[in-house]
């Protein structure tokens, strides 16, 4: 018998845990995981036990997947309710870099026109009185907003919205609304629109304020402020 365990099984208040060994076979993690789970002491008239599954650096096809959900279910008080793994597959992969990337757009979103984007949007240019920007992640425009911009269009409430010169009809960001953001009249050089954690509405300031709340801003105010 292996010194090693393949299958470490632990407690937590919301049910199991499951950590497979990633350094062997398939084969082998389910001939274990069949022995502990039989051995288990479990009763079968027990409230149902949830179980997360961690992989590690393993990665499973959706049929191994469903191997190990069976091997589970056939313990009647035990459920699968995730399997994690650390390993991303390929489309897993490019999805996150669109989603993380800046895609540079240069030119001027004129009134009428809609401009939207999957990942961070930098706008090199202005966008008018009923032109619209909108990108999943953050929006940062070296030039006038002037029109409407939406952020974290697919519900990222820490997205952020930052101007050269910010005096917007509308922005949003997530599912939040601001028809009459909270500066002078004039407009604001250098603004920033982000949501409030505390209040949970928009709110726009300096820039400065905002990388205080979102340090990993920070390399890209500099660039713009210093041009």
């Amino acid at each position: 018998m292996s010194n090693s365990q393949l299958v470490t099984i632990k407690g937590t208040r919301d049910g199991l845990t499951l950590h497979l060994n990633d350094q062997c076979s398939f084969k082998s993690i389910v001939n274990e995981l069949e022995q502990k789970l039989a051995m288990n002491g479990l009763d079968r008239d027990e409230p149902m036990i949830r179980v997360t599954i961690q992989l590690g650096k393993r990665y499973l096809s959706a049929q191994q997947q469903e191997s190990l959900r069976e091997i589970v279910r056939e313990r009647q008080n035990l459920v699968v309710e995730s399997i994690d793994s650390e390993v991303m597959t390929k489309d897993e992969a490019l999805a996150w870099k669109e989603d993380t990337e800046i895609t540079p757009v240069v030119r001027t979103i004129r009134s009428g026109q809609i401009v939207e984007i999957r990942g961070d949007m930098l706008l090199i240019g202005d966008v008018n009185p009923g032109g619209e920007v909108m990108a999943t992640g953050n929006i940062f425009i070296m030039g006038s907003l002037r029109g409407v911009a939406h952020a974290g269009v697919h519900g990222d409430n820490k997205a952020v919205i930052a101007a050269s010169y910010m005096m917007p009809n509308q922005l949003r960001i997530a599912d939040q609304l601001s028809r009459a953001p909270d500066y002078e009249s004039e407009g604001m050089y250098m603004g920033c629109g982000f949501i409030d954690a505390a209040e949970g509405d928009i709110r726009i300031g300096s820039l400065q304020e905002v990388t205080r709340r979102r340090p990993d801003l920070a390399s890209f105010e500099r660039r713009m402020l210093n041009g």
